[in-house]
């Protein structure tokens, strides 16, 4: 079979290698669609994902297909089902996953990261990661469970969204779709988002966004919720500004590990400010297939890039510069 195989930092090759075997807890998916997330182009550029990662490693936790294969212990799925993959494995030992903080394991696992992922036609995966998905969900949309979970990860760090809360969205990617339409169907009434491509913002209007623009320095108003998800030093420090009394800063996008960032102390002392942050996506998958199988949240327009295993390589040597809001490996 096929798959792409990260050797070492910013070198990734197209193989033929063995289909893997599965073990008695496992099924084998014949992939469909994998996502490229931000975290795969951090990794490719040799900074590390939700776990370390050691090449060789076969890279893609955003991920759907077909069951070709069941392991003999497996009762909960069959040949033919359609799933989407939870990529996070946790140990259930230490602290946090006793305490209930799963997503702060400190054994943490995860397909695509530390052992095979999605970028390989045929991927073995542990039964407990699968998501059953309804055949009338496009494979392409259910390859975008993971990081819809992530998003509903990160409204539960925050207050509940009231129809009152004045939302600014730092980043109008895919990322940034997502959370202003999942801030639209909680009844959010206003939701501004800023986003550098201006390209981008007809689609974001359609999707719901009250007052786009491209330049933080344009913003004049407060907010009561300010969602960051571009990852970047200036846009992280600049939230506090934005962010208005007893204001909520969350800081959703992936930095790059030596990022620092400095913050005005008085500003979130006398504004009582709070500023958190939210990692992968513990307990929200479920949710993530239902509002995916509604159409409560909706993906397709958002994948803007869908390219082949062979295409790869390229495109994250030269990801920044490609408009890309989403792209998409069709196996």
């Amino acid at each position: 079979m096929k798959a792409l195989v990260l050797t070492e930092k910013e070198k990734i090759t197209l193989n033929e290698i063995a289909k893997p075997e599965i073990s008695p807890e496992e099924v084998l998916v014949k992939v469909s669609y994998c996502g490229i997330c931000g975290t795969d182009v951090h990794i490719f550029h040799g900074e590390p994902g939700s776990a370390e990662v050691t090449p060789p490693i076969i890279l893609g936790h955003e991920f759907s297909g077909e069951i070709i294969e069941v392991g003999s212990e497996v009762d909960n799925l069959a040949i033919g089902d359609h799933v989407a993959v939870d990529p996070n494995i946790y140990c259930g030992k230490c602290r946090y996953c006793r305490e209930g903080r799963v997503q702060l394991c400190e054994n943490l696992s995860a397909v695509g990261v530390t052992r095979n992922g999605g970028m390989e036609e045929f991927c073995n995966v542990p039964a407990a990661a699968c998501l059953k998905i309804a055949h009338s969900l496009s494979l392409a949309s259910a390859a975008m469970v993971e990081p819809l979970s992530c998003v509903l990860h990160g409204f539960n760090q925050i207050r509940p969204i009231k129809a009152t809360t004045k939302t600014l969205i730092v980043g109008g990617g895919f990322i940034g779709s997502l959370f202003l339409q999942a801030l639209k169907y909680k009844g959010a009434t206003q939701v501004d988002i800023c986003e550098l491509n201006s390209a981008k913002h007809p689609l974001l209007k359609e999707l719901g966004a009250n007052q786009t623009y491209t330049d933080l320095i344009a913003i004049k108003e407060s907010y009561d919720l300010v969602i960051e998800c571009a990852g970047k030093k200036v846009t992280s420090e600049k939230a506090v500004t934005l962010a208005g009394k007893g204001g909520e800063i969350l800081l959703f996008g992936v930095p790059s590990p030596d990022t620092i960032i400095e913050l005005p102390a008085f500003d979130i002392f006398s504004k009582e400010l709070t500023i958190t942050g939210s990692f992968i996506n513990p307990f929200t998958l479920n949710e993530a297939v239902s509002l995916l199988e509604s159409g409560d949240i909706k993906v397709d327009a958002l994948l803007s890039h869908e390219v082949s295993l062979a295409e790869v390589p390229e495109l994250l040597a030269n990801f920044p510069r490609l408009g890309i809001t989403k792209a998409i490996i069709k196996l």
